[in-house]
Parts: structure tokens; sequence; C-alpha cells
């Protein structure tokens, strides 16, 4: 905190001193400096893409030249740039190109939309969609092909799920695939089937890959739809991503597009945990801030369970409303394995856990990995920590593990997650604020596209406990004022160290947005929804507190 302040108040002293005038300057703003000793400022100034002043109107002008351009923000909300820290960064570029199925209230609906794309489409074309969620509508069982195999019979179909942990495929793609019901389930999957063993259509975590047949895509193919992605991500302020499940072939594109400058993000790569790409990329060793602070390669995704929704959580206990535990995608022992080699290889190891199983298996895992490695500032994390028994949420807290959590799983799932895990076993989920407690450090993050990209909805859903709409989860209604003083959930501290990006150590000037956005809801007075409404998120007490340690440059251990 003193180093931030003695920058901070420097700062005008160098501007001052500096040959070279300001490129920028912005006057009569209000501007979030997430600095306890200096929370707010009224003007700033940008030198060759740096942040070279912020304070006064008159210290900022003080750096004019006559080629400065001046911007009277008219009282305008400038921000740090926002670090999401669990994201797929190519999965929502993918999503933009395909069929649109979120928010459809009825499988009518979802075969409605598909049906229309078929009609522009040549016949065995195939047409993939993303975002159905069965939850949302009226008969809330998982679909069966039948309809949409109707409708659109002569084009082969895929569509996943919102949580990307499922598809739904019609017959043609079936057919194509070789899907019969002699096809047996693969080890962590699930086909979905009627009483003689008929398909149903919808395959779950490891069975997905069965029926998933779409020709690959061309590197131009994946070009586009990463640009369109990082183009969308720009517009709500994000400015870092941490992107989890990369393959090698998206990473060279990655690598590509910020050598010629045209990866706008600083981006976390977490690879794919396949054994031919951490060979790669452990003989390569841990890479950071590359081209200019675009890249970091040096940790990895594997998945322990899979999700919710489809009932591929693993828990320790059958599901309420189904038969089974869900389904263990990763054996415990490939998990520990992996932990011991990237321990070794100095990379951080994240693994997505969601049922209380899962998180147990995950932190079993690390723990024998630690012991038999001596492990110190592994920074390791479990992705979403979503469901824990209460004997385990201490734990993370001992053996330094982050969980990295997504505050809107919560509202968005707060319809029907008691009904899939009864009363007892809800009050260990979503517990971020009992985590808090323990003093772990939990990076907050949308997981886009399973929820959507506004990084301000988390904020709101953090704190509040409410969705977008204001309703509140349900037996929650005590939580709603200790939900999480959200800014205690940081990102940047949750990845391995490397050179910050904030306001007090010369931060680039594109990590800064004004909070008015396009994208608005007149009802939820959320910022990036309501372009009216200016500081709600940040009056969360412990916001500065927790950003500041972020934009300094301390590396907190968890």
């Amino acid at each position: 905190m003193r180093a931030a302040l003695a920058v901070l108040c420097a700062l005008p002293v160098i501007a001052r001193a500096q040959a070279a005038p300001a490129d920028l300057i912005v006057t009569n703003a209000r501007i979030y400096t997430v600095d306890d000793n200096r929370p707010t400022a009224q003007a700033l100034a940008v030198r060759g893409g740096r942040i070279l002043f912020v304070g006064s109107a008159r210290g900022a002008l003080a750096t004019r030249g006559p080629q400065t351009r001046v911007v009277d923000a008219a009282g305008a909300t400038i921000i740090p740039g926002i670090a999401d820290a669990h994201v797929h960064l190519l999965g929502l570029g993918q999503a933009l190109r395909a069929v649109d199925l979120v928010g459809t209230s009825s499988y009518d609906e979802v075969v409605s939309r598909i049906a229309a794309k078929s009609k522009d489409l040549p016949a065995g074309t195939w047409i993939t969609g993303r975002g159905w969620d069965q939850n949302d509508w009226p008969d809330t069982r998982m679909p069966t092909h039948d309809a949409l195999s109707r409708a659109v019979p002569n084009h082969p179909v895929v569509v996943s799920r919102v949580d990307g942990h499922a598809v739904l495929a019609n017959a043609a793609a079936m057919r194509i695939a070789g899907v019969t019901s002699a096809t047996m389930d693969p080890v962590g999957g699930r086909i979905e089937r009627r009483g003689e063993g008929e398909p149903t259509g919808v395959f779950i975590d490891n069975a997905e890959s069965l029926v998933d047949k779409v020709p690959p895509p061309t590197t131009d193919d994946l070009r586009a739809a990463i640009l369109g992605a990082i183009r969308e991500v720009n517009r709500y302020g994000l400015t870092s991503v941490h992107d989890a499940g990369v393959s090698r072939r998206i990473v060279d594109i990655y690598e590509d597009l910020a050598k010629s400058g045209q990866h706008s993000l600083r981006n976390y790569v977490m690879i794919s945990g396949d054994d031919s790409t951490l060979a790669h990329y452990f003989r390569r060793g841990p890479q950071s801030a590359l081209y200019d602070s675009r890249l970091w390669i040096r940790s990895i995704k594997l998945v322990a369970d899979g999700a919710l929704g489809s009932r591929g959580a693993a828990l320790l206990d059958p599901y309420s409303d189904a038969s089974g535990t869900g389904l263990d995608v990763t054996p415990a022992a490939r998990i520990q394995d992996v932990a011991v080699r990237a321990v070794r290889a100095g990379f951080q190891l994240n693994t997505h856990a969601i049922g209380d199983r899962g998180n147990r298996v995950v932190l079993d895992a690390y723990e024998a990995a630690f012991k038999q490695t001596n492990a110190t500032d592994h920074r390791f994390r479990v992705e979403h920590a979503q469901i824990l028994h209460h004997a385990d949420i201490p734990r993370f807290a001992q053996l330094d593990v982050i969980p990295s959590m997504q505050a809107t799983h919560q509202t968005s799932d707060m319809y029907w997650a008691s009904n899939r895990l009864g009363y007892a076993r809800t009050l260990g989920a979503y517990a971020w604020r009992s985590l808090l407690n323990t003093g772990v450090i939990i990076p907050n993050g949308t997981d886009f596209p399973v929820e959507a990209v506004n990084p301000f909805l988390t904020f709101h859903s953090s704190v509040t406990r409410q969705d977008s709409d204001r309703r509140l989860v349900p037996g929650r209604a005590h939580d709603a004022h200790r939900g999480a003083q959200v800014h205690d959930v940081v990102a940047r501290v949750c990845r391995v160290p490397g050179k910050g990006h904030g306001l007090a150590d010369g931060g680039q000037a594109r990590g800064f947005r004004d909070s008015r956005s396009r994208h608005h809801d007149r009802r939820s007075g959320i910022p990036g929804r309501n372009p009216g409404h200016r500081d709600v998120p940040w009056r969360a007490r412990g916001l500065r507190k927790k950003m500041t340690a972020a934009v300094s440059g301390g590396h907190q251990k968890s």
C-alpha cells in the first residue's frame, strides 16, 4: 500500500518533469483509482498508451501540449479495466456465430429457432447452437430428439446446453455418428436413453464427443471467431481474462494475433490437460507477459466432474430428484499425476469441480501432490467450487488452494438447485461468504458464454445474491447484506505472479473504461445495463482494499 501511494503521489512530479506532453487528457470525470488513500480523482493524462497522471484537472492539464486531445467527460465514471477470472473466449466467439438458444422459454422455441436457421442452409449442412436450458421450460425434463428430428430432418444438428456439459443431437447427427442403442456409455459420460436403451438425443459430458462429428473449423474460421469474441468482451470493459481449457492450436492463433497487435486483451491462458499439450508446454516452460503483456501460458485446466443442471456434478450422495451421483470426468489418479507434474514444471493447475464429491476428490488429489512435491506458492485453483461439504470449506485455506467462483451461477441456478440437492446440501452451495471467512481470496468470473459477458452482473450477484431482475436467492434473504463485499474477489492475485498493470504502476490506458454502456436494462440499475447508473457496484465495503493490492503489483498468497 505504501509503495502504491508513493508511486501515485510522485506522479504529478514525474509528469511535470517529462519533456513529452500527454497524448490525451480526460477532465471532469469520476475516476475510481482503487487506492484507499486516494479513492477518487477528477482527471487523468495518457501518453504512449499508458497512464501518465491521475489526480486533479489542474495537474492533468499541466501535461498538455499543442497536439494533446482534451476530453470533458461531463461527470462520467471511469474505472480500471476489469479482469474476468474464468471465461471461454473461443466458446464465446463460436456462440456468436451459431444458433442462439439462450433464454428460450420452451423446447418448441428451440426447435423453431433451429428450423428457421435450416431454411438458409443447403441440405446436409451441420447446424450448431448453444444455450438451451430445460430448467427454464415448463417441462424441465431433458428434451428428446423427436420434435427436432421431425422439424429438421435433412440437416445434422448438435446444440449445446448452456453449461457446455450436454448436447442435444437430432436423428441425422446420430445416424452420421453411428450412435445406436448398442453404443456404450464412455467413462465419465452418459447417453440419455429410453426404456429399451434407445438414445434420446442427449449426450452428457464425455459422451458429447460420440455425436459431435461437425467438420472442424478452418484456421480462418477460428481467427474470426476469436476476434469477434475479443470485440464483444472489450465492449463491456473487460481488459483481462483467464481463459479456461485452451488447445495448442488455439494458443498458436492467440500468439499470432498478439504478435500482430490484434489481441487486445491480457489473456491468462489455462491450457487443456491432454498429454500432448502438456508435454509441449512443459518443454517450453512457463511463459509470462508475452507480446507486450498479452499472453501468459503457465496454467492448466482439468475437469473433475460435470455440471449440476445436467446432473453430471459428482455428489457424495445421490441427487434428490434423480438416481445416481453424477460423473467422474477425470479420474482422481490423473488429477494427482498432473498436479505433481505441474508443480515440478512451474505451472499452476486449475481443476473444474462442481459437486461436493468432485471438490473433495480435487482437494484430496492436490493435498497428496503437495506432500509429494513439498509445494509452497503453487496457487492451484478449483474452478467453480460450487457445492461443498462443510468439512471441506476450511481445506481451501489450509491447502492454500484458491476457489475460483462465478457469482451469477447461483442466481441462474437458484430456481432449481434445491431440487437437485435438497435443502441441507444447499447450505454448502455457492458458499463464497463462508470461504472468505476462512481467509482465502476468491477470483470472481462470469464463465461466459455459460453466463452473460457483462461483469457487472457478477458484482451485483456477489453482493446482493439477486439476479438482474432483483429476485433474491430463495431461503437466503439473511445472506444479502453479507453476500461477498465483492471486491474481496480479485482475479489478478490468483494467477501466477507477473507484472502489474494497474493505475499505481502506470497501467495501460486501455485499462480504464467509461462505465456507461449501450447494453442496458432500465429495470435493473446495474452498470453496464443502465447508462445512467454510475457507482452502485463500487459502494460495497472491501472494494478498494483488495483491489489496491492487485493494481499495485502486490502478490498476495491465498
